[in-house]
């Protein structure tokens, strides 16, 4: 079974022990269930295969599912709109002719009036994630806030690996579990959409080595994205506050996202990020 099967083998049987029987509107049979969630007859019932192909599929066998069975088992497993995209991205990932020999794709940059428009919301603190939830750029706000990425050599420069890794993000977040969790839930999603990427396999095997808490989560095989909420801090420079966040794909560059940090107003929260503003000095130097 190749690395890309395995994945997909690894989401479906996931995925159909998170599913409710109730829920997916299985009348009760009677029969004690010995692992949770759906079994796999009742999988390829609701969605119309037959028990021996759906089984397949489980298994990583080499078949390739036409787009409707891919939906017909999206459905039956009750999939949101990011687990269908995560699970179309691991099917497709295993069709042949593929090239998922470990290849490395292009760096990315920010455009310059991208960097112009992120200095000038000076105000909030702002950040550019790219694919792999490498951090592209952040304005002074955002390097005061969370840590000084231009500082970092540039493969440290990564959110994820941030987040799992630095002793100065765990003590920072208040919630840091919650947010570490969501960071590695990005992360997958990344990595369905980026099947065989190398560099987010040695991202992914470092994570694995270094940290127990990634090696939990990751086999989890949990994919989410999100587009907005908060973030609880103990900053050591202005203690504890809140700050919401909203994401934007930019357009002309769907692998670039926007991360907007605010406060609400006349809250200590916002009191605190005034103080940081006023404490914090421009640095402009850009991204080597």
């Amino acid at each position: 079974m190749s690395d890309l099967n395995r994945e997909l083998a690894d989401f479906l049987r996931r995925a159909r022990s998170a599913r409710d029987p109730r829920e997916a509107g299985l009348p009760d049979d009677g029969r004690v269930r010995r692992v949770k969630g759906l079994r796999r007859e009742e999988v390829a019932l609701l969605a119309g295969v037959s028990t021996d192909y759906y089984t397949r599929l489980e298994q990583g066998r080499r078949i390739v599912p036409s787009t409707q069975v891919i939906d017909a088992i999206a459905q039956a497993l009750g999939l949101d709109d990011v687990g269908q995209g995560h699970l179309r991205n691991l099917v497709s990932a295993t069709r042949p002719p593929r090239t998922c020999g470990r290849s490395r794709t292009a760096v990315q940059r920010v455009r310059p009036g991208l960097r112009q428009l992120l200095d000038s919301l000076d105000a909030h603190p702002a950040l550019v994630l790219g694919r792999r939830t490498e951090v592209l750029a952040a304005n002074r706000m955002a390097r005061a806030l969370f840590a000084d990425f231009e500082r970092m050599p540039g493969r440290e420069r990564n959110y994820a690996r941030w987040m799992l890794l630095s002793e100065s993000a765990r003590d920072l977040f208040i919630d840091w579990e919650t947010q570490a969790r969501n960071a590695v839930e990005s992360l997958r999603l990344e990595a369905g959409r980026m099947a065989g990427d190398r560099d987010i396999i040695e991202l992914v095997g470092e994570l694995s080595l270094s940290s127990p808490e990634f090696r939990q989560w990751w086999s989890e095989h949990r994919v989410h994205q999100r587009t907005f909420g908060a973030k609880r801090l103990a900053h050591p420079i202005v203690g504890e506050l809140t700050v919401d966040y909203e994401t934007l794909t930019l357009p002309g560059d769907d692998e670039q996202t926007l991360f907007l940090y605010t406060t609400e107003p006349g809250s200590p929260s916002r009191q605190a990020i005034s103080i940081l503003a006023s404490w914090s000095q421009p640095a402009p130097t850009p991204f080597e």
